[in-house]
């Protein structure tokens, strides 16, 4: 059900012709309310696509009637006539389901410096309106997948409210505010402006965790509506924590189907300073390629591991510093432990424990592995 778990919301999602492929293309949300409270963060890359700061604009006054995203085209960098394809897809969603085009979000995913199809576009919003069921949350999920391999969706319960969220998302995971495209909804009755500090607070130990590539998107969204359908007013800290539930659920999805790879690594780092110390140390081995390689490889490398920590500038003393893999601790105070020949790292599951010793902070960042066919993917991936 995804999107359409939550009363008070249809979505859809058809093929428009954006894709090659004729898979479906665009997807429409649609909060019939009572209440159209919001909230979204965005990727915090300078360079961003013309749906990033048409919907900046409209998320200003925490109220969103419906949100339109298209795959087949990030439509960015595509100067004044892209900006005027995202004015326009806004105002075909308001003639056609009956709101302000001031109301609407717009999302785009897929390759940069293209023009998107605006006749195409304007008549996927069309038969997109056409299609809006309350059991269209799986037809969306599909319409916004670009090279991902299948559809992300996750649905979880609160005292008289649910959460319901879809995501896409295959590669460029790493962090800033949002990493990917992701439309959560909830019938719970809330203000936009708690929604907006649960978002902030979810996403912050979730999908900002997720540091698949160390590559951000320009398109980078996430984005959560409120239909207040259910009559249910739920207290701001137990609502966050069922946010992060679905949160922290689509992140671990869009992990497990990062473009080509093959291990799902979660890098584990505790006794360190404070958290963003902690955070810090565990993004500078996710995205250390030398690191990345030997798990391809099955090599549980560790030494790799410390001279990525080192490049920080959490406070610690490398020979204090112990690393772990699949259970195994393979290095004691800056030096070697137990055999690497211990370490098994067939299975897809990768687990990397750091204990700096430095104080009582942890975090944990989720990555990939570096692979031929990440490699292979993303230099043909425009040809």
């Amino acid at each position: 059900m995804s999107v359409t778990a939550a009363q008070g919301f249809e979505a859809a999602g058809v093929a428009a012709g954006l894709k090659h492929s004729g898979d479906r293309d665009v997807a429409l949300v649609v909060n019939r309310g009572p209440s159209q409270a919001a909230a979204a963060v965005f990727t915090s890359n300078r360079a961003v696509a013309n749906p990033i700061i048409w919907s900046r604009q409209v998320i200003g006054d925490g109220t969103v009637s419906a949100i339109i995203l298209n795959s087949g085209g990030a439509n960015c960098f595509t100067g004044h006539e892209g900006f005027q394809a995202t004015h326009a897809t806004a105002e075909a969603v308001a003639e056609a389901v009956g709101v302000s085009s001031g109301d609407v979000l717009v999302c785009s995913t897929g390759l940069i410096g293209e023009q998107l199809p605006l006749d195409k576009l304007r008549q996927g919003v069309t038969d997109a309106a056409a299609a809006l069921s309350a059991d269209g949350g799986d037809a969306a999920a599909h319409a916004i997948l670009t090279t991902d391999t299948h559809a992300k969706t996750s649905v979880r319960t609160g005292e008289g409210y649910t959460v319901g969220g879809m995501a896409k998302g295959a590669g460029m995971l790493a962090p800033g505010l949002a990493t990917m495209l992701v439309v959560i909804t909830t019938d719970a009755q809330l203000a936009a402006s708690a929604l907006d500090s649960a978002l902030r607070n979810a996403t912050r130990v979730t999908f900002d965790r997720l540091d698949s590539d160390g590559c951000m998107s320009t398109n980078d969204q996430v984005t959560l509506l409120a239909s207040g359908a259910s009559g249910a007013a739920p207290d701001e800290a137990a609502f966050t924590a069922v946010l992060t539930e679905v949160c922290r659920d689509l992140a671990e999805q869009l992990q497990s189907d990062a473009e080509g790879a093959s291990h799902d690594i979660a890098i584990t780092v505790t006794g360190a300073a404070t958290e963003d110390d902690a955070v810090e140390v565990g993004r500078a081995v996710a995205r250390n390629n030398l690191f990345k390689a030997a798990v391809f490889g099955n090599d549980p490398n560790w030494g790799r591991v410390l001279a990525a920590i080192g490049t920080t500038s959490a406070p610690f003393d490398p020979y204090a510093v112990d690393v772990s893999m699949n259970g195994v601790r393979v290095c004691h105070a800056g030096g070697p432990d137990q055999p690497r020949e211990l370490v098994d790292l067939t299975p897809r599951a990768c687990s990397v424990l750091i204990e700096l010793h430095a104080g009582d902070a942890e975090a944990t960042i989720l990555t990939n592995d570096l692979t031929h066919d990440y490699v292979h993917e993303n230099s043909a991936y425009s040809s």
